[in-house]
């Protein structure tokens, strides 16, 4: 068990380091606390975070969900990811499994997952709930499934199923591509099922945002009145077709169509080539890219950001800014990017503190939550962010709202 575990532990560090601010000072694997010691479960200030908080408006709206299909569930790994000959591909599947702490033995990756989130729905405050994300193929210009170029898939009919089976706990959210000849009608269907939004990864799943075959999808977004939560910035977790579908200027497109576009993550990472005729040239950082889109008027009723995975040492630069930006707190989203928390490597929580964006105190609490429950370490965190003492507004974590269609 030890070497398996030291073998796992190296894995992780290598096949994460491309790209990646990683600090080990924390460890390298999630501990997978089934129960948080009543210590730390008792801990007034747990309860505190959610002072000023309706935690039935507090919806978590980036969760992703997978699994091999093992229970017949029709989730989907590509077999490459279970191959040693794929040592990348091979680490990044037990990196998620060790993060999401389930049970990786042949017929348990599916049900265990499923289990071990809705316990740590269970753990928030009563109302909370968790917005389970699908994730389309990745598709060919004529709509087809190209599975060897998709690291995944989790179809829309599994994430109807299971928030229609736990409702209390979980909402869903469909993938829909709209490159896919069924699309629109794909689209009717998901909203009589009760989605919620719809999630695009463009550079992962071949999608151009600014394409004008787009334009039909479009329209039937506005008239469901369906927002759209869509990856920007560089994509560091799964294979892609090229950066420049994320780059954030090419969501011009749906928002002046009218879309309510979500852009996760405020597009924290990576550079993206400039659009904008009107600038000159070279290379701003898509979070630039992202600040102009927020501040241009005739968006303001139409863009928002989501603030899942802005912890990741990799993208905290960006907190000051969106701590600071009181303008915005009405339109940024509380989203925990789950599983990515509980790689224990990508948040250095010592580097906020000395960033000046946690209190010291928060390190030991922070620390063993992450080994018991990811969605509570996620969301505790960031409640206690802060920056020349401001924080995330309130707003920011009721996120039901936005996703609240009209009768």
């Amino acid at each position: 068990m030890m070497r398996r575990r030291a073998f796992l532990g190296a894995g992780v560090v290598g096949a994460l380091l491309a790209g990646c601010d990683l600090s080990l000072r924390d460890g390298v694997l999630n501990k997978c606390i089934a129960e948080l010691p009543p210590q730390l479960r008792n801990d007034p200030r747990l309860r505190e975070v959610w002072t000023g908080l309706d935690a039935a408006k507090v919806w978590d709206t980036h969760v992703h969900v997978f699994g091999d299909g093992d229970s017949g569930s029709g989730l989907w790994f590509n077999p490459r990811m279970s191959s040693l000959w794929n040592p990348q591909e091979y680490l990044r599947r037990k990196i998620y499994i060790n993060a999401s702490c389930i049970d990786d033995r042949p017929g348990h990756i599916d049900l265990s997952f499923g289990a071990n989130l809705l316990a740590q729905c269970r753990g928030m405050a009563p109302g909370f709930k968790a917005m389970l994300f699908a994730f389309d193929w990745a598709r060919d210009e004529a709509g087809g499934p190209m599975r060897d170029m998709s690291t995944y898939h989790a179809s829309d009919e599994y994430m109807a199923t299971k928030a229609a089976e736990h409702p209390a706990h979980f909402e869903w959210v469909a993938s829909i591509h709209p490159y896919d000849p069924r699309a629109l009608d794909r689209l009717d269907a998901a909203v009589a099922r009760g989605a919620r939004a719809i999630k695009w990864l463009p550079t992962a799943q071949n999608i151009d945002p600014a394409s004008p075959r787009c334009d039909a999808y479009y329209a039937r977004l506005v008239k469901l009145n369906l927002p759209l939560i869509t990856h920007a910035g560089e994509e560091q977790a799964v294979v892609g077709f090229g950066e420049h579908l994320g780059n954030p200027l090419r969501l011009r497109r749906p928002l002046d169509a009218g879309v309510r576009v979500v852009v996760a993550h405020c597009a924290s990472l990576g550079h993206g080539e400039e659009l904008d005729a009107a600038k000159s040239g070279g290379k701003p950082t898509n979070f630039e890219l992202f600040v102009r889109l927020m501040d241009e008027p005739q968006y303001r009723n139409t863009l928002y950001g989501d603030i899942s995975a802005v912890v990741q040492s990799n993208r905290i630069d960006v907190l000051d800014t969106l701590l600071s930006r009181r303008d915005w707190q009405a339109r940024l989203l509380n989203g925990s990017d789950y599983p990515l928390p509980g790689v224990v490597p990508l948040i250095d929580l010592h580097k906020l503190v000395s960033r000046g964006l946690l209190d010291a105190g928060w390190v030991e609490p922070l620390r063993a939550l992450r080994h018991g429950n990811v969605l509570l370490f996620d969301f505790v965190l960031k409640r206690n962010l802060s920056f020349k003492g401001q924080r995330f507004a309130n707003e920011v974590f009721e996120t039901a709202p936005f996703f609240v269609r009209p009768a």
